[in-house]
């Protein structure tokens, strides 16, 4: 494989497992110095950092809950310290509470806001301080930002068209340094968070053009290629990864 990320540093939040891990994996074997962020999952990052490393690649594992902005922030410097640059944030870290709208309390509403908007906030105003000229900014948005074909999605939708917003409007502030930033609206993908045999299959594959969920790695390939040269001309866009889901 071409290596057309050779020399640059990225940043996976949540990239443990997952869609981060799979964009993380991706991001290495296009050449890039690859850092992630986890909460709970050590083991799962170490193991991902020791993988990356065997193949020649370079790889850090940080510890940051993505719901404490200060934690978020430390990351963001700790990666730039270490790799002594930093030139891909892909914010990735997430979470939802799918339930009806009269059932959310206001820990709930707290929690989802924390990680997927201020998360998001947090360790892109951080990474902005560090990239240079050209770097990128990829957000893993939903779907769900534009259609939600099923019910107790409100918050979960709320946060991820948020997303949606704050990456035009942060398009225009930073274009003129030929920094990019964009959105990946992944539709169902089967991972462990939501398997392809899990309890909202039924309800998905109907919706599902291509007949079938998704893989990391699928939407992995959107991710590096936003992140590499031939995609200095796309940004403040939301593109979906989503099999036809909101076709």
């Amino acid at each position: 494989m071409s290596q057309p990320l050779n020399g640059k540093v990225a940043l996976v939040t949540g990239g443990s497992r997952g869609i981060g891990e799979g964009i993380a994996r991706r991001l290495a074997r296009e050449g890039a110095a690859v850092a992630v962020t986890y909460n709970a999952s050590a083991d799962r990052a170490e193991a991902l950092v020791k993988e990356i490393v065997a193949d020649g690649g370079q790889a850090l594992a940080l510890q940051a809950d993505a719901a404490d902005r200060a934690s978020v922030r430390t990351a963001v410097t700790e990666v730039a310290e270490r790799f002594g640059r930093l030139d891909i944030l892909v914010n990735n870290a997430g979470t939802g509470i799918m339930r009806p709208l009269e059932e959310l309390t206001d820990a709930d509403y707290d929690h989802v806001v924390a990680v997927n908007l201020r998360g998001v906030f947090a360790a892109t105003q951080e990474a902005l301080r560090h990239i240079g000229d050209g770097g990128r900014i990829i957000t893993i948005g939903s779907i769900n930002a534009d259609r939600v074909p099923f019910e107790g999605g409100s918050l979960y939708a709320l946060t991820k068209a948020g997303v949606a917003g704050f990456t035009r409007a942060l398009a225009r502030e930073v274009g003129r340094r030929g920094i990019t930033v964009n959105n990946v609206q992944p539709g169902p993908v089967d991972t462990d968070m939501n398997p392809a045999d899990g309890p909202w299959a039924a309800a998905a594959m109907p919706h599902l053009a291509v007949g079938r969920y998704g893989t990391a790695d699928e939407v992995a390939g959107l991710v590096a290629h936003l992140a590499g040269p031939d995609a200095a001309y796309i940004t403040g866009a939301s593109l979906d990864v989503d099999g036809g889901y909101a076709a």
